[in-house]
């Protein structure tokens, strides 16, 4: 979960804020999705299933096309500039958005935790634990990325400081990888579905769940005053892609299968990183939600991003979100 920081300048907030006002306007029904790092990344899995099962049209949603993004912020210029009415995104980008006036909500909150990541090491290392990660060099992305902020939380999780290890940046989560295999850093993140695929040639030290508590990955983002007919599609978009989770549940091989088409990955990659992360539980709490809004992981996601300066000032996070969107049954606030 690659995350550059949202909305650099002005003018891109400009171009943003025209987009969602013709996305507000009603004008064009656009049919298309946008998700963040779809086709890469385990948060948008659900959605492929939703696709190939039909479950978009059977809900009322001529969904016709799901564009993916390599962050956040590029997530929500391409759905605002795009009036794709709803977009899947990290909740950095949507602070980062609202601070420049964009009038955009939380919708739907879909991924609950980091459950996706494991830091690995060479299986010859000497490093067993995170305290040993003491005077090592640690891999992360891109500055203010949330592996950024997560390498501080693993290091705390083993009783150290940011600064007892040295963070190196590699650019991506395969470039990490490739980091680790000549020995330029000590230990890398592998998310899911990284994880599945090299596993056997590396040894896990860290995994999220065990260590880190719920924090909120990715939400449902939507302009507030969209049309109706574009709040009906929205709400169509949320209840789709809610079934789709439940699908994978009770259809973890299958779900894998479709998955590794989209994700051009191998079948058996994509059936391990499937079932690993419909096992998890960071405690107690799922990786996929069903749209229900968890605020205590959101309050989390927030402060994580403050720790790199992502996100700088006061947010509300009671203000971010708008439940009108969910079924009555996921209204409730957790």
């Amino acid at each position: 979960m690659n995350i550059p920081h949202a909305f650099r300048t002005p003018a891109l907030a400009l171009c943003a804020l025209a987009g969602l006002a013709v996305a507000a306007s009603g004008q064009a029904r656009a049919e298309d999705i946008v998700v963040s790092n779809y086709g890469v990344s385990a948060n948008g899995m659900p959605f492929a299933v939703a696709m190939e099962k039909g479950m978009f049209k059977a809900e009322g949603a001529n969904v016709t096309g799901i564009l993916s993004s390599p962050g956040g912020g590029t997530t929500l210029r391409n759905m605002l500039a795009g009036s794709a009415p709803f977009a899947e995104v990290n909740p950095n980008a949507v602070i980062a958005a609202v601070q420049q006036g964009a009038n955009i909500k939380i919708v739907s909150d879909d991924v609950l935790t980091v459950a996706e990541f494991v830091w690995a090491v060479k299986p010859g290392s000497p490093i067993r634990t995170v305290a040993d990660l003491k005077g090592r060099k640690i891999g992360y992305t891109q500055p203010r990325s949330t592996s950024q902020a997560l390498s501080t939380l693993v290091l705390q999780s083993g009783g150290l400081k940011t600064e007892d290890a040295t963070l190196v940046k590699t650019g991506g989560f395969g470039e990490g990888v490739a980091a680790l295999d000549i020995d330029l850093v000590d230990t890398t993140p592998m998310p899911e579905p990284i994880w599945s695929k090299f596993h056997a040639n590396y040894r896990a030290i860290a995994i999220a769940a065990d260590i880190l508590p719920p924090i909120t990955n990715v939400v449902g983002v939507a302009a507030p005053d969209v049309s109706p007919a574009g709040r009906e599609f929205v709400r169509a978009v949320i209840r789709a892609r809610r079934k789709a989770v439940e699908y994978m549940k009770a259809n973890p091989d299958e779900s894998g299968d479709i998955i590794a088409k989209v994700y051009n990955i191998e079948p058996a990659v994509a059936r391990s990183a499937v079932r690993n992360l419909l096992a998890s539980r960071t405690n107690g709490v799922e990786y996929w939600g069903a749209g229900e809004m968890h605020m205590d992981g959101l309050r989390r996601a927030i402060e994580l991003q403050k720790m790199v300066g992502a996100i700088s000032g006061d947010v509300d996070a009671d203000k971010l979100i708008d439940t009108s969107f969910l079924p009555d049954d996921l209204k409730a606030v957790r």
